[in-house]
């Protein structure tokens, strides 16, 4: 339980890993599309990265948002961030002594996806009101976690938090957790990671949302 209860809390970042200055070794291209999953991305697509439990199955969840050229999903990838070890390893994300999160980044065309479609699968697609945990999944790297490219994104991202809030408290619900916060640093990680589901189609998925339908909020007032 002791053990636990560390994973469960943030490390001193004067105590975290040191990490390495280069880094890891991952994929090019992604299992399912064929696209690269590093930049430079085509101009004028926008980034997210979303963290919601084991990325592995939250990877699979908006990789099958792209339906082709006109979906206006580019890419996807699975990778660490937000916490303070450089260029860490899946072990060591594990071992609760880096800080990082367990995210997937997306590269959409916006002009075709909105970002308010993409949060709304996300919340809809986990239960983002259990802090450090995601169902038997317990650990920092669990938590919920929106990392957003600027403040006009951040705004968006926090205005559908609300409006979800509200249906999330009508029936029943906690609070939200998710941490919203500018992008940080990612790391890619290792290749055997990126689109695990696909490579094995049995493994692991434990994303579970609450049943709750997170609704797409009216367009922000626009002042004069």
């Amino acid at each position: 339980m002791l053990f636990l209860r560390k994973k469960a809390e943030m490390p001193d970042p004067t105590a975290a890993l040191p990490g390495r200055s280069t880094p890891i070794a991952t994929s090019a291209k992604h299992v399912v599309n064929g696209r690269p999953i590093k930049p430079p991305f085509p101009a004028g697509y926008r980034q997210v990265l979303l963290g919601m439990g084991c990325f592995w199955g939250a990877e699979r969840k908006f990789w099958q948002m792209d339906s082709g050229s006109e979906s206006g999903l580019y890419v996807t990838a699975v990778g660490y961030a937000a916490g303070f070890t450089p260029n860490p390893t899946y072990e060591e994300v594990c071992s609760g002594r880096t800080g990082h999160n367990e995210v997937v980044l997306v590269v959409y065309d916006p002009a075709k996806m909105p970002l308010a479609r993409l949060l709304q699968v996300f919340f809809e697609s986990h239960d983002p009101t259990q802090g450090m945990r995601q169902g038997n999944d317990v650990g920092t790297q669990y938590r919920s976690g929106l990392y957003l490219a600027d403040e006009s994104d951040l705004a968006e991202a926090k205005r559908i938090r609300d409006t979800y809030q509200a249906s999330l408290s009508a029936a029943g619900h906690g609070r939200i957790t998710t941490e919203i916060l500018p992008m940080p640093e990612f790391y890619y990680a290792e290749d055997y990671h990126q689109q695990y589901l696909a490579r094995n189609p049995g493994g692991y998925c434990g994303l579970g949302g609450t049943g709750v339908s997170c609704p797409m909020p009216l367009a922000a007032a626009k002042t004069a």
